[in-house]
């Protein structure tokens, strides 16, 4: 009869362990151009990826690609004939004419950037994906190359308690 008046501390077992949320690897497109300037080709893949089936329509994916190939198309013409004179007029200037070339390919990069930004903003985050423009190491040799990256964003359990 001691124990009646006695408080236990209850220690609940936690049946709802936190589940393990698996996140497909990214699909890469790699570019598909017959001109690259520092790493970025003039044109990417349009190719419809088979990861991408029943997340995104493949129009909205088409009309994605079409404007960062309009954006490259743009540029990078500019970007080789800057490129060209500043590789002719390098031994007079000790290399300081690739510096027009090397600021014009930073502003395409932040365009492209820009622009995935504002396709993310709009479209993508709401799918549960994530484009961006990435450096990585080609397959073949020790140059680097930029490709788009489009990673999956993990969904959060909305249902489980806090």
């Amino acid at each position: 009869m001691a124990d009646f008046d006695a408080i236990y501390e209850e220690r609940f077992e936690d049946d709802l362990e936190a589940p393990i949320v698996t996140v497909p690897e990214p699909i890469i497109i790699r570019g598909a151009g017959n001109m690259t300037v520092f790493g970025l080709s003039n044109r990417f893949n349009t190719e419809f990826p088979s990861g991408l089936v029943s997340r995104v329509a493949p129009e909205e994916f088409q009309a994605t690609i079409n404007r960062i190939n309009g954006i490259l198309k743009k540029t990078l013409p500019v970007n080789v004939k800057w490129l060209f004179c500043g590789c002719v007029c390098c031994c007079c200037t000790l290399g300081c004419s690739l510096w027009p070339v090397i600021c014009l390919s930073k502003r395409t990069q932040i365009t492209l950037d820009k622009l995935l930004e504002w396709e993310n903003s709009l479209l993508y985050h709401k799918l549960g994906l994530n484009w961006r423009l990435n450096k990585q190491q080609c397959d073949s040799s020790s140059m680097m190359e930029y490709v788009l990256l489009i990673e999956f964003i993990p969904k959060t359990p909305i249902y489980r308690p806090d």
